[in-house]
């Protein structure tokens, strides 16, 4: 058998140290439990790890020498969780359960002598024989450690199999000399095991607090909710597809696991300077919208000034007729210029209805007819008024969509507030670029765009990722109030036009049609009649 000597001490100190560096769990797992096996020649090693309630130990890995013909991998055998109370008591009949509950090792000599020992006999093996039949395995020798972490709480625990004879190989119960290294083994490997499962959580922790704020974003515009998912979705499916890129531009290049992640996380702040935008222009579904929808507005003071032609004329009959004037002639033309007022009123409220429509382009002769009408004047009380205040001639002779330039700059100003916002965050290393591609999803390659301005090879292919997939979703998005959603074909071929102009990324462009990455994205998200392609 073993001797717990130096050899053992410094074996121990190399095993600690590449626990220690290990970052994937699973690989931790294997780990664990195939230097648990090496240390002390046992035939087979399982893991249980304590789950989140501490309510059952969830099966981790087995590996088994005997069952895999010597190779020493994991075996496709599932154990079923074990739980640790049953009834609300305290399960002590399964050997495991028990390790965990009471935090204190067992080295049994063979378990299908434990009836001879009374301190022992309470245990119940079944499942571990109905093991060995299934498997045709012979259990004997077993040793169960707990693994604790720095706050002495059971965390998981190791169980070893059939000690073997270094020389004769014939199987001997675990010596006091195994228990001890393993029991040092595990404490190494608890840390190792606590320190990725709290890395783990931050992890998980920091994604779903990105998430929150993501939703937050969404929930603030009754109109865009879902839009960051969705971009997020289609970022991810455009890396995917460049990573599968062996011909093209991409070819030599790869996103890797931390590089995924700063793009998904990148995905998932684009927006959040829009915490900032007001929302009566973010929502802003006509022309004339602030905080109420002003063409009601016009609607009544047109009505006004209708009514106010009516009493104009009806006094001036009036008057005609106190100074005894009562020719029919004279009526009918007064009655001629009250109707071709009330026309010309009503042509006016029309022209401004139809240039108040967003998905309307507002052509140069519906111009100068805003115009013409914000120029004319009706008077109420002792002052004169225009027909239309200047804001909302401004707002009228917006030519397409429902923004003025000044409602624009606003706008545009969420991509410097997502900067500001993200590049506070203390992003770990393989996360430092994500202000950076946050910020720049309106930048074009021919420097066009905003906020920065950046072209050419200075805007990375992540933001021009990021820049694809917004585009996208706000061509076949269904949930905007300025615009109908379009059709595949028509939000393709703008993505070919803006592909031209290069407003987007020719080659982001290219894979993204020749993968179809919008027909598998679409058949998920858009409505029956947007498939056209």
């Amino acid at each position: 058998m073993h001797k717990y000597d130096a050899t053992h001490i410094q074996r121990l100190s190399k095993i600690g140290i590449a626990l220690s560096v290990e970052k994937d769990i699973n690989k931790l797992f294997t780990m664990i439990v195939r230097e648990a096996k090496s240390l002390c020649n046992a035939d087979a090693g399982t893991l249980y790890i304590v789950d989140e309630k501490k309510l059952h130990l969830e099966f981790a890995i087995v590996l088994n020498d005997s069952l895999m013909a010597g190779h020493g991998q994991a075996t496709e055998l599932k154990l079923p969780d074990v739980p640790l109370y049953l009834d609300g008591k305290p399960n002590y009949s399964n050997v495991s359960s028990l390790v965990a509950l009471t935090g204190e090792s067992l080295n049994i000599p063979d378990i299908y002598q434990v009836q001879n020992n009374s301190s022992l006999s309470h245990l119940d093996f079944s499942g571990t024989r109905k093991y060995d039949r299934k498997t045709g395995y012979h259990t004997s020798s077993m040793l169960v450690i707990p693994m604790k972490n720095h706050e002495g709480s059971t965390i998981g625990v190791l169980q070893l199999l059939n000690a073997q004879d270094s020389e004769s190989g014939q199987i001997v119960p675990f010596s006091q000399e195994d228990e001890i290294l393993v029991a040092s083994l595990a404490s190494q490997a608890a840390v190792a095991l606590n320190n990725v499962q709290l890395i783990r959580n931050l992890k998980d922790l920091f994604h779903a607090f990105i998430k929150s704020i993501a939703t937050a974003i969404d929930e603030k515009s009754p109109y865009t909710g879902g839009h960051i998912n969705r971009v997020v979705e289609l970022t991810m499916m455009i890396a995917d597809a460049v990573n599968t890129d062996n011909k093209g531009r991409f070819r030599n290049i790869h996103f890797d696991e931390n590089k995924k992640e700063e793009l998904l996380i990148a995905a998932w702040m684009h927006d959040v300077g829009k915490i900032t935008t007001p929302e009566h222009i973010m929502d802003k579904a006509g022309k004339l919208e602030t905080i109420f929808d002003r063409m009601n507005l016009i609607e009544l003071r047109f009505a006004w000034i209708k009514e106010k032609i009516k009493n104009q004329y009806l006094q001036a009959r009036l008057d005609l007729l106190e100074k005894g004037i009562q020719k029919t002639e004279v009526f009918k033309a007064l009655d001629r210029q009250c109707s071709d007022m009330i026309s010309q009123l009503k042509d006016d409220l029309e022209t401004i209805k139809q240039a108040g429509r967003p998905w309307e382009f507002l052509s140069e002769d519906r111009l100068e007819k805003i115009k013409k009408i914000g120029a004319r004047k009706y008077r109420f009380g002792n002052d004169t008024y225009s027909v239309l205040t200047e804001d909302e001639q401004e707002n009228l002779s917006v030519r397409m969509g429902t923004l003025t330039d000044r409602e624009r700059r606003i706008i545009e100003h969420h991509a410097k507030m997502t900067y500001r916002i993200t590049s506070q965050l203390p992003f770990p290393d393989h996360l430092a670029h994500v202000p950076e591609y946050a910020s720049q999803h309106h930048e074009k390659p021919d420097g066009s765009g905003y906020p920065e301005g950046i072209q050419d090879d200075r805007l990375p292919l992540q933001s021009r990722i990021l820049a694809v997939a917004d585009v996208f979703d706000a061509l076949t998005a269904g949930d905007r109030p300025y615009k109908k959603p379009m059709k595949l074909s028509q939000s393709i071929e703008i993505l070919k036009s803006m592909k031209k102009d290069n407003h987007l990324d020719p080659d982001i462009v290219d894979i993204f049609l020749d993968k179809k990455i919008y027909r598998v994205y679409g058949e998920k998200h858009l409505d029956r009649d947007q498939l056209d392609v």
